[in-house]
């Protein structure tokens, strides 16, 4: 069963999506704010970006509490040995990792990967396969997310095949959506002579509006990244199926974290919380 409803009585498949910022920009405070936002929210599934995980600590398994089984990426950055997570309500059946790293030497410290992790998600939704992409970030390297995006989205197609289960994918993408590798991912234009087509979940929600999530009214992004644009680089894409649409209606995709918790950023970006539901009944 699920734990959430629409307001029709639909069940809802509710994903939380955020870039957690590792222990950096005063952790403890920051930590408060995360889970309450987890708390109140109750997300089925969560995707973690830079997050730690060291002997001693486990930053994603904090973050969610009890009743989650968590998947941790083996690449991990050097220094705070941050990278990506997913946390799922429902058992894990399976999980892949790719690695993302691409030729020469890196911009960041950070290690670029993705996991495909498949959820037993109870039913309407079933297996479902969720992806967290963690490309790479540097502004000028598109043409590596470009790569990147296409290693993953072909490793998608790989695991699932003929079959049009449920594949959300979502993470710190570090491209807005007119960027290359967003419209590769969501059906604008080919790339390596291929395609595939994901529906832009916040799209869907609020057509046409900006959706920044990385905010320079955010002090941790003005005290870090002075002089940043706003932008929309963190996303969620449900996959399309053999039919053109995506196997369930997207209900609904909010940011979270946009707005200090007396006077605590959660983090420099804003999460994406989304409700995926079956399609109404048609009478």
């Amino acid at each position: 069963m699920t734990a959430h409803r629409a307001a029709d009585g639909r069940p809802i498949l509710r994903l939380y999506n955020h870039n957690v910022l590792g222990r950096r920009a005063g952790w403890d405070a920051r930590r408060r704010v995360l889970r309450q936002i987890v708390k109140d929210s109750a997300p089925d599934v969560v995707l973690f970006s830079e997050g730690i995980v060291t002997d001693e600590y486990d930053q994603t398994a904090d973050l969610v509490g009890a009743g989650y089984e968590v998947v941790h990426s083996r690449a991990r950055s050097d220094d705070e040995r941050s990278g990506i997570s997913v946390a799922s309500r429902w058992p894990v059946l399976d999980h892949r990792e790719l690695d993302l790293m691409a030729d020469g030497p890196p911009v960041y410290e950070f290690r670029w990967a993705a996991l495909l992790v498949s959820v037993d998600a109870p039913e309407p939704f079933g297996r479902t396969l969720v992806v967290n992409h963690f490309p790479e970030a540097a502004a000028p390297r598109e043409a590596d997310r470009e790569r990147q995006a296409v290693l993953v989205a072909r490793a998608v197609e790989e695991m699932v095949g003929d079959d049009d289960r449920l594949v959300v994918l979502g993470g710190d993408l570090d491209a807005d959506p007119d960027a290359a590798s967003l419209r590769f991912l969501t059906g604008k234009q080919s790339l390596d002579g291929w395609s595939v087509c994901y529906r832009d979940a916040w799209e869907v929600a609020h057509p046409g509006e900006p959706g920044w999530t990385l905010d320079p009214a955010n002090e941790i992004v003005g005290a870090t990244m002075p002089g940043w644009p706003y932008r929309r680089i963190d996303h969620l894409l449900v996959r399309c199926g053999s039919t053109g649409m995506p196997p369930v209606d997207v209900v609904a995709c909010d940011r979270v974290g946009v707005e200090p918790v007396d006077g605590v950023w959660a983090s420099d970006h804003a999460g994406l919380m989304t409700d995926l539901a079956p399609y109404p009944e048609r009478g």
